[in-house]
């Protein structure tokens, strides 16, 4: 063989460091929980990580034992001597460790923790977009445009959250990919730690159980789960709605209380608060329904199908992207109460179909949203962007 024909395989003399940024490690909520199980599943052999924040509540217990080095610059405003300070600090570090990307989460991190990662040098800058900007004020709206030169990529949750932003923000298609979150199925079918819900409630084994997932706040629509509860219980008087998640918005839950009064529901709504394992929960219901005015795409939704549930979802963001109308659930119109209450009703009437489209929904998330799926993409951006690079 001549030496031009010899293959030479590639020589990496260390791990890439990848500095990831996020706003604020304060709530459990998907993106949290998705960032930290990356840098857990990450290739030890060829990637190694940091974690940058500006705010940190080191009491939850999703955050006491962080798996890379963590680091929090406390900023208050992106715009005073604090955040000059800071950036300086920032930049110190990355030039320090030899980070070769950076890695952004939200819009703290998006455009100042982007900016600071990127000018004056030649690091690559990757993006997470994980929602419809529904949090955005004018100045996230201008901020976005202007960093798009800057970004090498934006990895989206979803096909509508990536057409979201080369429609909205202005990022060129080319630089723009879908990322779906994974699961973890192991981790899924083991967990076995949340009590019997059905002796919890006190409900009998034949009582329906349907069940959401998500911080209470408006943009997960519990008000119109309660309008959707109120339908249905005309005529399935037992059934029991049962809302997990933390109360994020003291005032909106006021208003559901009240809700709740004036409908005269309160025997057939539940809240069960945070749970470190939802999926332990959900195998003990009957039906997932996710009434949000607003997803990126909803970790919830998926953790329910891998636990063979029949879902009915709203038609906003990427929720159809997961569940297959008329195959793993149903799909309806945001804010359509009536129209949820139909199709809850029709599976709760025909368990053989219910059971037909939990069992379809589970075969979509092993086919599509695994944590192996996920990681195996993410390796392959991250070392596409590398080798451009050297290029």
């Amino acid at each position: 063989m001549t030496a031009s024909a010899q293959i030479h395989p590639r020589v990496r003399t260390e791990p890439v460091h990848i500095a990831y940024f996020i706003d604020q490690l304060c709530e459990t909520g998907g993106a949290e929980r998705m960032l930290l199980n990356t840098i857990r599943l990450l290739p030890k052999d060829r990637f190694r990580c940091s974690l940058v924040t500006f705010k940190l509540n080191p009491t939850l217990a999703l955050f006491q034992d962080l798996p890379c080095p963590h680091f929090v610059y406390p900023l208050r405003n992106t715009y005073d001597w604090n955040a000059f300070r800071n950036s300086s600090r920032i930049r110190d570090f990355l030039s320090r460790e030899k980070v070769q990307i950076a890695h952004t989460f939200h819009e703290t991190a998006d455009l100042w923790g982007g900016l600071v990662s990127k000018v004056g040098c030649d690091r690559i800058l990757v993006s997470s977009r994980r929602d419809m900007g529904i949090l955005r004020s004018l100045k996230h709206k201008v901020g976005y445009r202007l960093m798009n030169r800057m970004v090498d990529l934006v990895l989206a949750v979803s096909e509508e959250v990536r057409r979201f932003c080369v429609r909205t923000d202005g990022v060129p298609p080319h630089k723009a990919a879908t990322l779906y979150n994974g699961l973890e199925l192991t981790k899924i079918d083991a967990g076995n730690s949340a009590p019997n819900v059905r002796r919890t409630l006190s409900v009998a084994a034949s009582v329906p159980v349907i069940a959401t997932v998500g911080h209470i706040r408006y943009v997960k629509g519990i008000d119109v789960l309660l309008k959707t509860a109120a339908i249905l219980v005309q005529q399935i008087p037992n059934a029991v709605f049962l809302v997990v998640g933390r109360n994020s918005d003291p005032e909106y839950l006021q208003c559901i209380d009240r809700e709740i009064d004036k409908l005269g529901i309160s025997s057939s709504v539940h809240f069960w608060g945070a749970s470190e394992d939802v999926p332990s929960i959900l195998r003990q219901c009957d039906i997932f329904f996710l009434p949000s005015r607003s997803e990126g795409f909803s970790n919830a939704l998926i953790e329910a199908m891998a636990c063979s549930l029949p879902c009915v979802a709203t038609n906003v963001g990427g929720n159809a992207e997961a569940v297959s109308h008329n195959q793993s659930g149903y799909i309806v119109d945001s804010e359509d109460a009536a129209g949820a209450a139909n199709r809850i009703m029709a599976l709760l009437k025909d368990p053989h179909s219910a059971r037909r489209m939990g069992v379809e929904g589970r075969k979509i998330v092993e086919s599509k949203f695994t944590a192996d799926i996920m990681m195996a993409q993410l390796v392959g951006h991250y070392e596409r962007l590398l080798r451009d690079r050297r290029n």
